[in-house]
């Protein structure tokens, strides 16, 4: 493992607006930059009060005329969303103005709810046409011209990720032979299953000569495992309401959760966000550690919502300083990982 990198869905928390929710990720993938983060991901999604990241692209844009070096992406795009050649024509256009700094990652789901779905696609297919979108994607950032182009998009071979949070994702990722991420932060419970199936039916291709999976992972730091457990309430509140079908802007912290969520909601809750680690430096350490350990990810992908922008910027500090700990003495992996096969 060489890299670590940072998920951001621009949250927008209670008594806020979103366009300081904008303004606050513009400073977190600053500070993110000269902490040492490989990646700065956007995700989308729709009809969300607490998420400002709707129009990703536009968002992506922003980021990477803030920031100089950093790579800048969508994790992801859902891509039954989209056109591919929309899709093509955004993201050729990033990667034209921000030569070699842009990742595209698909997703399979809407990102939303299905009444928003429909208004997002007009007409909705009944058939899934996820593989060959991917497929059509893919060839417009090739080199071989058609009677479609995509323009700007032709030959910036921009990197494609299959994002996933299921074995489907796993198994489409190896039989094109892409990246794959697997979205831990919130299903972790195929994470190891979908590592596995990905690992052994990897098919080298020219974007890849060998898997290369990321794992997400959640994380919430503080100077202490109380201060950091305090914090971390406001994306169980969060989380709770949004499974009970009452989503909003990020909650305040509480000072006691079980006040707020019923047992069995706090279970759910709990369990979606298990692959993460809370607490000081010391216990973030170890639980990364473990993660790491238990799942040999070629890179993690940290996230993590909090409700005070000083305390977000304070925790993703803390998970830096980790995180570049544990990679001066994890297994090393060449960057020829995720280089093109010869």
């Amino acid at each position: 493992m060489q890299h670590f990198s940072l998920l951001d869905l621009s949250p927008v928390p209670e008594g806020h607006s979103t366009a300081e929710a904008i303004a606050n990720t513009v400073s977190l993938a600053q500070a993110a930059e000269a902490q040492g983060y490989h990646r700065f991901w956007l995700a989308e999604h729709h009809n969300m009060p607490g998420i400002a990241s709707a129009a990703t692209s536009i968002v992506i844009g922003h980021v990477a005329a803030a920031t100089q070096t950093i790579r800048v992406g969508a994790g992801g795009i859902m891509l039954p969303n989209h056109a591919p050649l929309v899709v093509a024509e955004q993201f050729g256009t990033l990667a034209t103005l921000y030569p070699d700094r842009i990742d595209l990652g698909l997703g399979r789901a809407p990102g939303t709810d299905m009444i928003t779905a429909r208004a997002l696609r007009r007409h909705m297919a009944p058939e899934d046409s996820f593989p060959q979108d991917v497929t059509e994607l893919l060839g417009y950032f090739g080199e071989e011209t058609g009677a479609v182009q995509a323009i700007p998009g032709q030959g910036t071979h921009v990197p494609i990720w299959i994002l996933g949070s299921s074995l489907y994702g796993a198994q489409l990722a190896a039989h094109l032979g892409l990246p794959y991420a697997f979205a831990s932060h919130f299903a972790p419970a195929a994470l190891a299953e979908a590592a596995a199936i990905y690992r052994r039916q990897f098919q080298p291709s020219q974007y890849l000569a060998r898997p290369y999976f990321m794992m997400a992972a959640g994380v919430c730091a503080a100077d202490t495992d109380a201060e950091a457990a305090f914090l971390r309430t406001s994306q169980q509140l969060a989380f709770a309401r949004l499974r009970t079908g009452n989503p909003g802007k990020l909650p305040r912290p509480v000072d006691n959760i079980s006040d707020h969520v019923p047992p069995h909601v706090m279970q759910g809750v709990n369990a979606a966000l298990g692959c993460s680690a809370t607490g000081s430096r010391e216990t973030v350490h170890r639980q990364l550690s473990a993660l790491i350990a238990q799942h040999q990810p070629d890179e993690v992908m940290l996230t993590g919502m909090i409700h005070d922008h000083t305390a977000r910027l304070r925790s993703f500090e803390i998970a830096a300083e980790v995180m570049r700990d544990l990679i001066k003495t994890a297994p090393d992996v060449s960057d020829a990982a995720i280089e093109k096969a010869s």
